[in-house]
């Protein structure tokens, strides 16, 4: 008798078909909703530089190059043209005021000041002869004034005598009219020579006014260009060092060539060059600090000299206190120019990620596990030669990558070995 067999439900098969099923959904589950899928590098610990975000003070400085240069300078031009007949001081000779750099020659110029000076005096002596003929004219006057109160005086007591002869009737009228006629003759004369001779006066008080302005002016004239010869000699004007280019006897000279400059080496300024982004930043009294044979300076700026060239301008910053002994001319010195006051901030070490990230994120360490670094966005700020200011996403302790991104592609995790 056969015996009806009951087919299994549960298999071995079907079991481990199923078991199977749910250990792949539940690991597509978990990979995506619990799997952490960020990209991942393995990069070498020892390669990489990490600094730790702190609290400190944030001092807006740039570092920026200058040269040292004299205090005060005062250029040597050639006011007149020339050869050049003997040189007394040599370049890097110290010279005094007054002192004699070189000697110029020109025969035509000589020639020129020798005219000039003829014909000026020409004109002087022209001047002196009219105020000769004015004086003389004026002492003529005066001499006719002179006669006709002469004949008043012998005719006025003659005219009286005759008036009372001629009403006692002892005289004819004809004898009396002639002597009175006479006398008021002289008398008209002389008010009328009078009214010329003050006319003339005052005419003549301002031709001689103008006669001896003339002359003044002339002989001024006359020492310039006396003067213009010693033109042709080239004096120190200052105390100090004197520097002039290649010099030979012999050389001509134009007018207004730089002969070379006289520079006060008592007190010191720097020249410094910035970055042209920096203009509206950068004003008067602004200080920096520089560092010179182991002791820091202090300096400021006292000019601007706003014109860009090649993406750059100039300042001029003066020593607060004396000079640094031992400085030179010429010597390039690295200064912390101060933008703005200290403050208290977030500090991180200035590193090469920036270029790669524009400070918009960083690569962190985790707390947790310093093996792992994982991508962050940030916001930085200002920055100078040390740190950037922290505004955003990093906290005092927070260890950063700061060295270069340049090989990490977009991975989001580094992983540190």
């Amino acid at each position: 008798m056969d015996k009806k067999i009951e087919q299994k439900r549960w298999t071995t098969k079907k079991i481990l078909t199923i078991g199977l099923g749910v250990v792949i959904i539940s690991f597509v589950v978990y990979q995506l909703l619990f799997a952490d899928n960020r990209s991942t590098l393995n990069v070498k610990k020892d390669r990489l530089t990490i600094a730790t975000v702190q609290n400190g003070e944030f001092k807006d400085f740039i570092p920026v190059t200058g040269n040292v240069e004299p205090g005060e300078t005062f250029y040597l031009d050639a006011i007149e043209g020339g050869i050049i007949a003997s040189i007394m001081k040599e370049s890097g000779a110290q010279v005094k005021q007054g002192d004699t750099i070189l000697t110029l020659t020109n025969s035509n110029l000589q020639l020129e000041v020798m005219q000039r000076e003829t014909q000026l005096y020409e004109q002087i002596n022209n001047l002196r002869q009219t105020r000769l003929l004015l004086d003389q004219n004026d002492l003529s006057q005066q001499a006719q004034l002179a006669e006709i109160d002469y004949q008043l005086n012998l005719l006025q007591p003659q005219y009286q005598r005759f008036k009372k002869l001629f009403e006692q009737k002892l005289i004819s009228e004809r004898e009396f009219e002639e002597v009175k006629e006479n006398y008021d003759y002289n008398r008209k004369r002389k008010e009328l020579t009078y009214t010329s001779y003050r006319n003339d006066s005052i005419a003549r008080v301002f031709q001689l006014r103008q006669l001896n302005n003339s002359e003044s002016r002339m002989q001024r004239s006359l020492d310039a260009v006396g003067n213009i010869l010693d033109n042709l000699t080239l004096k120190a004007t200052r105390n100090g060092q004197l520097s002039t280019p290649q010099l030979e006897v012999g050389q001509s000279v134009t007018s207004g060539q730089r002969l070379g400059q006289i520079d006060v080496m008592n007190n010191y300024k720097i020249r410094v060059a910035i970055d042209e982004l920096y203009l509206p930043r950068v004003d008067v009294g602004q200080s920096g600090t520089f560092n010179f044979s182991g002791d820091s300076y202090s300096v400021t700026i006292n000019k601007i000299y706003p014109t860009i060239s090649n993406g750059r301008f100039e300042v001029d910053m003066i020593f607060e206190g004396e000079s640094p002994q031992g400085i030179k001319r010429g010597q390039t010195v690295r200064i912390r120019l101060e933008l703005g006051a200290a403050e208290e901030t977030l500090l991180l070490p200035v590193g090469g990620f920036y270029k790669d990230t524009g400070g918009n994120w960083a690569y962190v360490v985790s707390e947790s596990d310093n093996q792992v670094a994982y991508k962050q966005e940030i916001r930085l700020g200002r920055k100078n030669a040390e740190y950037y200011e922290v505004l955003d996403g990093l906290e005092v302790g927070d260890k950063v990558v700061i060295s270069g991104y340049d090989n990490y592609g977009d991975n989001e995790v580094l992983n540190l070995n």
